[in-house]
């Protein structure tokens, strides 16, 4: 499976590592592209450097994965996830800013997380964004309900309790087994209701 995986400014560098990490374990072909806000919340909640190199982040953050990781400049236009004509089973945002959000429900296209996630909508393939902004203004209600009919899945990270969650790792594995879930690949991550 080829899957793109935008990673954003907003606050969830854990549930995008944790992606990460599942996605290559499922064996998938991964294009990563991460904002300049998405380098520094990566930075800042996984590594507690908010001044870490761009590099630096993005090689801890692909890690063993480099083999099925490519990474793609957020102004890279001519990557294959910029195009309608490569074939690409689906796409993350994770985290997704609720910038990201204004712009693509504005049908606006300012780098590659824009258009790769734009493309997903034109061409009717999978889209999960996964945002964690909170409260939402009527704003962000509105840019999510746009992009939801336009045919995104709205993922929002709020992980639940009723599986018996006993560390933040289970919490985090909850919202990425659901997003896993939504772009059709098999996981253990978490106990099925009613199993």
């Amino acid at each position: 499976m080829r899957v793109f995986l935008g990673v954003t400014g907003a606050s969830g560098a854990p549930y995008a590592s944790r992606l990460l990490q599942s996605l290559a374990g499922a064996g998938c072909e991964i294009g990563l592209c991460a904002s300049s806000a998405g380098i520094e919340v990566l930075a800042t909640e996984l590594y507690r450097e908010p001044g870490l190199q761009r590099d630096e982040v993005l090689r801890r953050f692909v890690g063993d994965a480099s083999d099925q990781v490519t990474v793609y400049a957020i102004d890279d236009w001519s990557s294959p996830y910029a195009s309608g004509s490569a074939k690409v089973d689906a796409y993350v945002v994770c985290p997704c800013s609720m910038s990201t959000v204004g712009t693509l429900a504005a049908g606006a296209m300012a780098n590659l997380i824009h258009r790769a996630a734009s493309v997903a909508l034109k061409e009717r393939r999978r889209l999960v964004l996964v945002p964690r902004e909170t409260p939402l203004s009527s704003i962000h209600l509105r840019g999510l309900a746009t992009l939801h009919e336009a045919g995104a899945v709205i993922l929002l990270a709020a992980p639940g309790f009723y599986h018996g969650a006993e560390t933040v790792e289970d919490l985090v594995d909850f919202v990425v087994a659901r997003a896993l879930d939504q772009i059709g690949i098999d996981n253990s991550l978490i106990a099925r209701w009613g199993s």
